[in-house]
Formats: structure tokens, C-alpha cells, sequence
């Protein structure tokens, strides 16, 4: 592996990105978005389910990224449970101003597992799949 590509891929990284196999695909939760990053190709589909509130209570991801967006992914995952879309939004907000280095690291539980990628550019698009995808199913319930 390249000298650059271990420095991306930290074992915390690799770890995190193998916590997705907590967040499995569930053909049960009635509310779906998708994602796509232009700048490398990458996917998630997610799953989600909402109390009466809007409040995320259910989740489920089928991606088809890199290392870096899986481990986004299952740091989204981790902490979207108990959030509704302005909370979504927000952080998905914050988390583009710092990978564009506008801002400082966004309030998202675990998000410094992932920081080390924001000195990818080409990786920034798959760091905020999870956020858009829920985003884009959160509309549906709206």
C-alpha cells in the first residue's frame, strides 16, 4: 500500500468502515434515499424509519463506496438514531464548511475517526453520502 493510502486509511478508519455490518439494509423501513458522489462514484442507499415526530428511530445502509465513505457511513449511523432532518441538515451543513475549510470540525460523535480524509478532496463527496442520503429520505416523511 502507498505511503499516502496509509496515511488514509488508519486501522480507526478500517475499524469504523467495518461497523457498518451494524446498520444492515432492512426492506422494512418504509422511508429510502440515495447518494452519489460525482467526484469518485461511490453509493449509499439508506433505509429509515421516523417516530411521529420526525425523529430517526430506524436505519439501515446498502453502500457501494470506498473505506472512507463506509466509515462516514457508520460514524452517520452511530449518532443519526434520535435526530430529525434540521439536525440532519445542520450537521450536514457543518460537515461540508469544514471539508471545504470554512469551518471548524462539525459536532457529530466520531466524526475525528474520519478527519484525517480531509485532506482528500477527492474523497469529500464520499465522506457526505450518508447525510444526503438521509436528507433525501427524510423528505419523504416531510
Amino acid at each position: 500500500m502507498a505511503s499516502s493510502a496509509r496515511a488514509l486509511y488508519t486501522p480507526a478508519m478500517l475499524a469504523a468502515a467495518a461497523g457498518l455490518a451494524n446498520w444492515p439494509w432492512d426492506e422494512a423501513l418504509p422511508l429510502r434515499g440515495e447518494a452519489r458522489s460525482r467526484s469518485c462514484g461511490s453509493t449509499i442507499g439508506l433505509a429509515l424509519r421516523t417516530d411521529a415526530d420526525g425523529t430517526i428511530n430506524g436505519l439501515g445502509l446498502r453502500p457501494h463506496a470506498c473505506a472512507v465513505g463506509q466509515a462516514a457511513a457508520s460514524v452517520f449511523a452511530e449518532a443519526a438514531i434520535g435526530r430529525d432532518a434540521a439536525a440532519i441538515a445542520a450537521a450536514r451543513d457543518a460537515l461540508a464548511a469544514w471539508l471545504a475549510g470554512d469551518g471548524a470540525m462539525p459536532d457529530w460523535p466520531g466524526i475525528d475517526l474520519i478527519a484525517v480524509a480531509r485532506d482528500y478532496p477527492a474523497r469529500h463527496g464520499a465522506i457526505m453520502l450518508a447525510w444526503e442520503a438521509a436528507l433525501s429520505a427524510l423528505e419523504q416523511a416531510a
